[in-house]
């Protein structure tokens, strides 16, 4: 049985939507299309999830092209069975939640250990980061719509990221001034400990 299709995988099977290519020029338009927002794409897993795409029979070479001197591409299309399976996945995908685990909530997790000094410092390098990238979005944004022309339908993914991103710089200013102002007070990196005994453990001391 085969593994679930990656968010890798699926942006390629993405693109052998439109027609038949190389990796080669997958890569170029995953460069053009921003694909790197909501995927790592790197030339060696590109080509690595291509050759697993082939091997469940996803995807196959239908001709290899030649220019120059350059080496031979091999150039590959979907498969009726690998078109099944992207849109099985892709109902899942926007059916489902998934579980993911940011690193960020994991930052925010310790930041009593980190104390006020250093957690209001680098706070406040992350807001800086969240609006430059921000400023960044929109400059993209500005691109689809009036150069490029897009449907919005084509770029749900990448609204659907800057909306996040804004999100989460007003989410983080906000903890900033609440921890600045002491409405969210740190704890001298004390972990208060939580009281476990159950209702058969109180019954129990109560009658012993």
């Amino acid at each position: 049985m085969a593994s679930k299709l990656t968010p890798l995988a699926m942006a390629v099977l993405e693109l052998l939507h439109e027609r038949a290519m190389h990796p080669y020029e997958m890569a170029q338009l995953m460069r053009e299309r921003f694909v790197s927002t909501r995927v790592k794409v790197k030339a060696g897993s590109l080509y690595h999830t291509v050759d697993r795409l082939v091997q469940n029979g996803f995807v196959e070479a239908v001709e290899t092209q030649r220019d120059g001197k350059r080496p031979e591409r091999t150039v590959y299309a979907m498969t009726d069975a690998g078109r099944d399976e992207f849109v099985d996945r892709a109902q899942d995908m926007l059916a489902n939640p998934a579980e993911e685990y940011p690193e960020f909530l994991s930052a925010l997790a310790v930041i009593d250990e980190l104390g006020p000094e250093m957690s209001l410092t680098h706070l406040k390098h992350r807001v800086l980061r969240l609006q430059a990238a921000i400023a960044s979005d929109q400059v993209v944004l500005e691109n689809l719509v009036n150069e490029h022309k897009l449907p919005e339908v084509y770029w749900l993914d990448w609204s659907y990221a800057t909306a996040r991103r804004a999100f989460e710089l007003q989410w983080t200013q906000k903890l900033v001034e609440d921890l600045e102002s002491g409405r969210i007070r740190f704890q001298g990196h004390c972990t208060p400990h939580l009281n476990l005994v159950t209702e058969d453990d109180s019954d129990e001391r109560a009658t012993s």
